[in-house]
């Protein structure tokens, strides 16, 4: 069980997630200003902005909330963690996906001023289609396998490297560049920018990502039976950095 007061939990994935996606949308602005003609190298800045931007997020946030940014994380926490009385309750899941959802949108509506954009501009950008709704599956599925692996490991000092890697090589892998968060969804339908995606395109998303959930939830509990035993890791460790002596056994 967290030991940190559950508004401070709440304001540090507030603000986490809002900071999370303005790195998105304002390297993506960035990186369109600085190479419009090469769509490439605006993927190539816009993912290492993101995954080392993540990092320092996690570093930042981890040890009050665990810096999970993402309602599918914390989804993930709860349901692995509730038959050994750990991580997330049912309350604090709801919590902190509201707090992720209005942070992401929070996010984007400060990239947008920062660039001296419309604070809100919805996006026309269209992203739905089959094999992209597989990509996110598979970035999400991944995404949860690697975090909770981490954590019933023993390595939960890594997710900052780890994660940060995941989700900018998955911007490559993946056929949609790896959205893997439905906050981080949403909160990009407000910015018509290089990162945006049409509030029509969003639902579509979502399921995918709540798939891949399912799948990388379900992968997880079969490669580390007791990994709900280390569900109150997730991402970081809450006690300060003190990761679990569990460390090679599933």
């Amino acid at each position: 069980m967290n030991p940190v007061a559950t508004w401070r939990r709440l304001l540090a994935e507030f603000a986490g997630t809002a900071l999370l996606v303005t790195a998105v949308v304002g390297s993506g602005v960035m990186a369109t200003t600085l190479s419009p003609d090469d769509v490439g190298l605006q993927l190539l800045e816009n993912s290492v902005a993101t995954a080392f931007a993540l990092g320092a997020l996690i570093l930042t946030f981890g040890p009050v909330s665990g810096a999970h940014f993402n309602p599918v994380v914390s989804a993930a926490d709860w349901f692995l963690g509730r038959r050994a009385g750990t991580g997330l309750t049912a309350g604090d899941l709801g919590g902190y996906a509201l707090a992720q959802t209005l942070g992401a949108i929070a996010g984007s509506i400060l990239a947008n001023l920062m660039f001296d954009l419309a604070a809100v501009d919805f996006s026309g950008r269209d992203r739905s289609a089959g094999h992209l709704w597989l990509g996110e599956v598979v970035a999400t599925a991944g995404l949860i396998l690697l975090i909770f692996a981490l954590a019933r490991s023993g390595r939960s000092a890594v997710a900052p490297a780890a994660v940060g890697a995941y989700i900018g090589a998955a911007y490559w892998f993946t056929s949609s560049t790896s959205f893997a968060n439905p906050a981080v969804t949403i909160g990009r339908a407000f910015t018509d920018t290089f990162a945006g995606i049409a509030p029509a395109s969003v639902p579509g998303f979502v399921v995918a990502q709540l798939v891949g959930l399912a799948a990388g939830a379900a992968l997880t509990l079969a490669l580390y039976p007791g990994v709900g035993q280390a569900a109150d890791e997730v991402v970081v460790a809450h006690d300060g950095g003190t990761a679990p002596t569990h460390a090679g056994r599933p």
